[in-house]
């Protein structure tokens, strides 16, 4: 694989992106982990925001977590937002601030993996390590049509010795992005130009027309399928959440009541279980006012199915949720699903 030949088309080809052209591990830093599992449409406008709310770490460090995650809504995977809060925490208190060079000692900070701590060394202080992402695993597997699964033990080592093996040592940044760049804009994952691939004459998949074949996947986990029934509980104005803080999806993000089951609930099974788990009252008196249709959300390895209904209790009625006025639901972190259904809010409620 010509290097020289990839940095060329790199050169000629490569995106005007915000976070291109700068050598800020802060802002690199953002940058990655935001577009992890994120496409760079989906995420530009969240490293946009962050940027500008949080320009320093020494801004984020001091942020609240609530800010940080209400900045990070419908993005996913919050999880991220929490490891870059406490990242940069240890950026500021550790290192004062400053960035380490070395992959091994960036490798330490929470939420960075060997990608991320890649990106950094190489990026910022051209340091030679070899970033492997979706888009080097593709480009790689393709022209060296290697079979080895790329989400198994022996695959994850396989990629990454070759792909450091073919590091552009003298000018480890502009490679690695080149390579990734290529991935991502050329080598796609469906319909790539084969015949017209500057790496067409080397390529070991191309000519073979078998580079859709390529990277190869072990089987993935069992899709679990679950049912949320969210109750949205009206005392005048105001209404009720909760932070969810199981180790499970959306970890420290707010919810409305939920009941939940593993198939859809029959009517009564599910008033029921509202009176004495939500309510805790064996007979309340309430009103159902709306009820949403089922709304399917993907996740990885999940589908959930998730109703709203609307309903109005007697202010008698004290429950363990955080009360909260309609108007101020806004300054919550909700999950997509949730701040979707917040914004039909005044809607559903005219009807």
């Amino acid at each position: 694989m010509n290097s020289q030949l990839l940095l060329k088309w790199y050169e000629e080809n490569k995106r005007d992106l915000p976070w291109r052209g700068i050598n800020d591990p802060y802002k690199i830093w953002i940058s990655e982990v935001i577009l992890q599992q994120t496409r760079v449409a989906q995420g530009m406008p969240y490293y946009l925001a962050f940027v500008q709310e949080f320009p320093t770490v020494f801004d984020l460090a001091k942020a609240t977590e609530q800010k940080v995650l209400k900045l990070w809504e419908g993005l996913g995977y919050y999880s991220r937002a929490l490891h870059l809060l406490s990242t940069a925490k240890t950026v500021v208190k550790k290192y004062k601030g400053v960035f380490p060079e070395d992959f091994d000692e960036l490798r330490k900070l929470k939420g960075v993996g060997d990608y991320t701590a890649a990106a950094i060394a190489s990026f910022c202080f051209n340091k030679p390590v070899a970033v492997v992402d979706g888009n080097v695993y593709r480009v790689l597997a393709r022209l060296f049509a290697i079979s080895t699964p790329i989400n198994s033990l022996k695959g994850k080592k396989e990629f990454a010795a070759l792909a450091q093996q073919l590091l552009d040592k003298k000018n480890a940044g502009t490679y690695n992005q080149a390579i990734m760049e290529f991935g991502a804009l050329y080598c796609t994952p469906a319909l790539p130009d084969c015949p017209a691939c500057i790496f067409y004459n080397v390529c070991q998949s191309g000519p073979a027309n078998t580079a859709l074949e390529y990277p190869q996947k072990n089987g993935g986990k069992k899709n679990t399928v679950r049912y949320f029934e969210y109750f949205i509980l009206l005392q005048d104005d105001h209404t009720f959440v909760e932070k969810r803080t199981k180790k499970d999806i959306w970890k420290n993000l707010y919810q409305f009541p939920l009941l939940e089951y593993n198939q859809k609930p029959e009517s009564m099974v599910l008033f029921k279980d509202l009176n004495t788990k939500i309510l805790h009252k064996k007979d309340s008196h309430f009103k159902v006012i709306k009820r949403s249709a089922y709304k399917k959300h993907k996740l990885s390895h999940q589908t959930i199915f998730a109703r709203f209904t609307y309903m109005r209790i007697p202010g008698t009625i004290v429950l363990q949720y955080k009360h909260v006025r309609l108007n101020d639901l806004h300054q919550n972190p909700f999950p997509v699903l949730i701040a979707n259904e917040i914004k039909t809010m005044d809607d559903r409620l005219k009807k």
